[in-house]
This record gives C-alpha cells, structure tokens and sequence, in this order.
C-alpha cells in the first residue's frame, strides 16, 4: 500500500537573508527578514566553495509542526545537560545543530524556560568551537529581553547561525559548519518522524519524503569535506539511511516560474507527488533514531 501526497509547492528565490541591527528597545522593531525564513515550505541555500545546497532550516521546519497543531514534546530533546560530553570538535559541532535546532523549537512553541536553557546549552557549544563572539553576551541578553517574541526571536538566532556559519567557512573550518548543518537537519527529521508515530499526519510523512533529496546533499557535503576520514562512520549510517529513503518517489510537475522584476524575486509554481510504501517512515523512523543516539551519546 502506498502514501501518496499531492500538494502545490511554491519556492520563492530571493538574494541572502536581510538581516539589520536595530537599537534599544523591541528586537522585533528595525529588523527585516526575508519572508522564507518564515515559511514552513521554503527551503535556505547554503553555499559550499561556490556550490549551492538547498536544504531546509530548523527554523522552518520548526513552524511547520507548529503549523500541524502538534503539542509541544519536550522529551524530544536532548538533554541540555550534556553539553559537557562533547569534548572534540567532531562531537561539539553535531551537538551544536542539534541544540540549534531544538533551540528553535521550544521557542517557536514559546517554552520560555526551555528555551533559555538550550541557549545556554548552545552558548557553551559554541564557546568551545571558538563562536564566543556570535552567541556573546550582548546576544544572550537580547535574546532574554525577546524572549517571548517569536519573530525576535528567529530574527535573532538566524543572524547568529548565520554569522556562526560565515565564520567558520571564512577560517576554512567547512568540516565544522558542514556537521553543524547535519546535526540540526537530522534533529528535525528526528522530530518529523517520531511525531509522526504518535499521531500520523499526511502532511508530515510528506515533509519527511521530501528529505529523499536533502540527505543526498548532507552526504556530498560531508564528503567533500572529509580529508582526516573523521566522518566515515556517519556518511556509512546517511547511506544506509539514503536506501531507505531509494523507497519514496519524489514527482514534480513543472509550471512557468512568474518574475517580478521591480522586486527582483522569482516564484516558482510546481506541484510535488510524494509516494511513500508502507514500512518506508517506519524504516527511515528507525534508522534516524539510531543515527542521532550515536551522536548525542558524546
């Protein structure tokens, strides 16, 4: 038997994230942000030495389970506590997309005390992989003062895992932003999948068909930056994930993109067909469960 989802999908190509500093008072007032960051739908491009991977943010899909009325599940985390486990780079830099990730979560869902907690989780991570200066201590007191504005919010981390990413690829450290990218990708396929079995919802079995594609690109980028060997072990388990994954069918059908020249943006209008076999989530579920418990186990 076969799951299959239909949806119209809109893309909308839009230059970098405009991000600008604004001064006292609410973090929300002054700041601009692109409408993408925003949508449950979209996808961010990341560029690796000119190569541009589409891959959805944590952000994003964070809204995008707040958007299926989902209850918040704080044991879907992990443990803030262990932050201390991590003790090599390899370690640290996973860790760190995964308590990014869950960072947005909670403060989507507006868990005020969680959040501040997987802050300061993520403030200890990024202090030893040598990001003081993006999540500083100006950072930490704007974001207490937001805490509570969900747009502040995104606004803000977004501005700080951008500038956290830029760093480490200008210090040629692209192994590093490479595995922070692939740990908050798989914490939220994470999310998707265990939130799906306790309450299957069509539209979530589809969001995580679509990561069929993504995770070719979390593979080609750890990869391609893989020159001590040092993710071996986790391209092999991506692997075994991608040929549970070989099981999806992933159609699109093609629309004329629309162009506005004046606002310079690009719409693009497809339809996606996503065709999932039964066991196939079960599977994929499985597997991701596995592959994050190596991780976080430090």
């Amino acid at each position: 038997m076969k799951n299959t989802l239909l949806r119209p999908f809109y893309f909308v190509a839009l230059s970098a994230l405009v991000l600008t500093a604004c001064g006292d008072g609410n973090e929300g007032a002054g700041n601009e942000i692109d409408d993408e960051v925003f949508d449950p739908n979209s996808s961010i491009n990341t560029v690796f030495d000119g190569k541009i991977f589409s891959i959805p943010s944590p952000i994003q899909t964070a809204y995008f389970i707040k958007e299926m009325n989902l209850p918040f599940n704080e044991k879907l985390l992990n443990d803030d506590q262990k932050t201390g486990k991590y003790v090599d780079e390899y370690s640290q830099a996973l860790n760190l997309g995964i308590y990014g990730a869950d960072l947005a979560y909670s403060s989507i869902y507006d868990q005020k005390g969680v959040t501040l907690r997987y802050l300061s989780a993520v403030e200890k991570l990024t202090s030893q992989l040598g990001l003081s200066s993006t999540f500083d201590a100006d950072f930490m007191k704007r974001f207490e003062k937001n805490n509570g504005n969900e747009d502040s919010l995104v606004i803000l981390m977004s501005d700080a895992f951008s500038k956290a990413d830029n760093f480490l690829k200008s210090a040629n450290r692209k192994s590093t932003s490479a595995l922070v990218l692939t740990g908050g990708w798989l914490e939220m396929i994470y999310f998707a999948t265990e939130l799906n079995a306790n309450k299957s919802s069509d539209n979530i079995v589809r969001r995580i068909g679509e990561q069929k594609e993504t995770l070719n690109s979390i593979i080609a980028i750890l990869a391609e930056y893989n020159s001590k060997k040092q993710n071996d072990e986790l391209i092999d388990q991506l692997r075994s994930l991608q040929k549970s994954f070989e099981k999806i069918t992933i159609n699109y059908q093609y629309s004329a993109p629309e162009t506005d020249s004046d606002k310079q943006i690009t719409t693009f209008h497809h339809t996606l067909e996503v065709s999932a076999p039964a066991g196939a989530i079960e599977e994929i579920k499985t597997k991701v469960k596995e592959i994050r418990a190596n991780i976080i186990k430090g």
